[in-house]
């Protein structure tokens, strides 16, 4: 069972190097609270910033309803999301007496209003389970697990915040014409994210540069997939210039995917790119302990595309001839 902790406001951000102790080691701390219902959810520790007392609200005319309104908090104007509403559960009421998630997500900081926090736990990925198909609000779940023999339900705040605030997914044309003159349609590009969300938009991003696009779940999935391959004679590298994948996944996150890469002989030379709405300072701290190539905070449709041709163009990849070309 995952070992747990009190919850205290002052125990919630912990110092960096404790945290990176977590990094390869296929595992995470959970902040587990409460909507408006018996129900436990929660959310990945390295993604909150801050929880207080709900403070005072500012509403935002026009604004959709799941936004509470917006807070001056330390000099910040944060806008506050009911996560009850947002999830298709009854609005949260009493606010003066619940609490705010302050969150970094894709490089922008929001807070969630929730009914209560409760405490901390220290879970292992592979605990971390798909939600089960059937599921009644799982439209709203990226995964599941369980606590004390309680369902705990992690929710995908990537979907919401695109439904919320959606961000601009269009590719500029000079990063098109770069792809066509790269013969980008040949090349295939290997994507591992266990949001529908986040990975339809990078498959969409890179699609309309012109490549093919490979994707997986979750890390376990994706590693299995390269290890097929090399049985077969295929050196993974040569058939994926360049693997983009999400840290937060089921069974195996992508630090753990990363860190089996840079281990297996036959896969050590894959040039990975971390892509993740995970963001802050000690994030590039741990990709550069697990050995990945490069990290790209979500979701910046332009930046990811001319990361993925950098690395086409300095690879020098001789590319199959076409048709004209024979």
């Amino acid at each position: 069972m995952p070992s747990g902790r009190e919850f205290s406001m002052a125990g919630v951000m912990e110092s960096v190097n404790q945290r990176t102790q977590l990094v390869g080691q296929n595992r995470l701390e959970l902040l587990l609270f409460r909507l408006d219902g018996e129900q436990t959810y929660g959310i990945n520790v390295f993604k909150v910033k801050e929880v207080l007392q709900c403070p005072v609200l500012t509403s935002i005319p026009g604004s959709s309803p799941v936004v509470c309104g917006v807070a001056h908090i330390r000099g910040g104007t944060i806008p506050i999301l009911d996560l009850s509403l947002a999830t298709g559960n009854a609005a949260i009421k009493n606010r003066q007496n619940r609490f705010v998630i302050i969150t970094e997500y894709n490089i922008r900081v929001q807070g969630f209003l929730v009914h209560g926090v409760e405490r901390i736990v220290n879970m292992n990925w592979e605990d971390i389970q798909p939600p089960p198909k059937g599921t009644g609000h799982g439209h709203f779940l990226t995964a599941v697990t369980q606590y004390q023999g309680q369902l705990v339900e992690i929710i995908d705040v990537e979907k919401i915040l695109a439904e919320v605030s959606p961000v601009p997914e269009d590719v500029s044309q000079e990063l098109i014409s770069q792809g066509m003159a790269l013969r980008a349609p040949e090349l295939e590009i290997m994507i591992v994210d266990d949001s529908k969300i986040a990975r339809n938009q990078i498959v969409k991003t890179l699609q309309r540069i012109g490549f093919k696009v490979v994707q997986f779940n979750d890390g376990r999935q994706a590693y299995e997939h390269l290890v097929a391959l090399v049985a077969d004679g295929i050196h993974p590298a040569d058939q994926y210039p360049i693997l983009v994948s999400d840290i937060e996944m089921p069974e195996m996150d992508g630090y753990t995917l990363t860190a089996e890469i840079r281990a297996n002989p036959h896969l050590k030379d894959l040039f990975v790119v971390l892509h993740t709405s995970l963001s802050g300072v000690f994030n590039k701290a741990m990709v550069s302990k697990v050995g990945a190539n490069d990290f790209l905070a979500k979701f910046q449709p332009d930046m990811l595309g001319q990361l993925v041709l950098a690395r086409i163009t300095g690879l020098g990849l001789k590319l199959p001839p076409t048709e004209g070309d024979v």
